[in-house]
């Protein structure tokens, strides 16, 4: 064995059954507090789970399991599907960055004509297929980064991507893009960081009940925009 290779991540040793397995065992099935109408596998507190995440599974590379709570972005976008189902309703829908797969799954409950998940996190995807099936709906998730890539969507969805510089400048050139095409672009942000303070487009706000673990206060008023093709000036 050459000792200059990088050992594999622990993560890479699980298959999809061990990842579900995971999923459970550190997570209970509540209704969203914004979206009750869904239910997602969320843990009960952020900090021993992130701790259980790297004694268990090894820091090398894994990810933070965003995947484990309903984000005020997020619960914000699925409470606009749910109440604007002519959005999405007939439509091919892509939910970017999905984390638990809330903002789909409210996408398949309003009559989208077909709903994927994108995610880079093997566990995210566990999560999803998780929470889909909670719901009864049929949400495919992807292990992809799809920004530059446009296969067709009629609309485009995103909650949360505003929390890293660079994330946040790819993301919205991407989506701005996709809008130019003519998809319908929607994100659902309470303000992070790297949301650009200029926020044209803004149709919707909400006061998300979150939790004080996770965010600075307990209810976070967030808002949805829908991007316009001008919007690339955002970043």
């Amino acid at each position: 064995m050459d000792d200059r290779l990088p050992p594999r991540r622990a993560e890479e040793h699980l298959n999809t059954a061990d990842r579900a397995a995971f999923v459970r065992a550190n997570t209970r099935l509540r209704p969203v507090p914004l979206v009750p109408e869904i239910s997602l596998h969320v843990a009960d507190e952020a900090v021993p789970l992130w701790q259980k995440t790297e004694e268990e599974l090894g820091a090398l590379g894994l990810e933070a399991p965003f995947w484990a709570f309903a984000w005020a972005g997020g619960q914000a976008l699925a409470r606009y599907v749910l109440d604007n189902p002519a959005l999405v309703a007939g439509k091919r829908v892509l939910d970017f960055a999905s984390g638990s797969g809330l903002v789909a799954i409210a996408a398949a409950k309003s009559g989208a004509r077909a709903v994927e998940a994108c995610e880079i996190d093997d566990f995210a995807l566990a999560a999803i297929a998780l929470n889909a099936e909670a719901n009864h709906t049929n949400v495919p998730a992807i292990h992809a980064d799809l920004i530059g890539r446009d296969e067709g969507w009629d609309v485009v969805l995103a909650a949360d991507i505003c929390y890293e510089r660079e994330m946040a400048a790819r993301a919205l050139d991407w989506l701005a893009s996709l809008a130019l095409r003519g998809a319908e672009v929607r994100i659902g942000d309470p303000g992070r960081a790297y949301l650009p303070k200029e926020r044209p487009g803004r149709i919707a706000k909400y006061d998300v009940p979150v939790t004080r673990e996770l965010e600075d206060a307990e209810i976070k008023n967030t808002g949805v925009w829908r991007l316009l093709p001008a919007a690339s000036a955002m970043g």
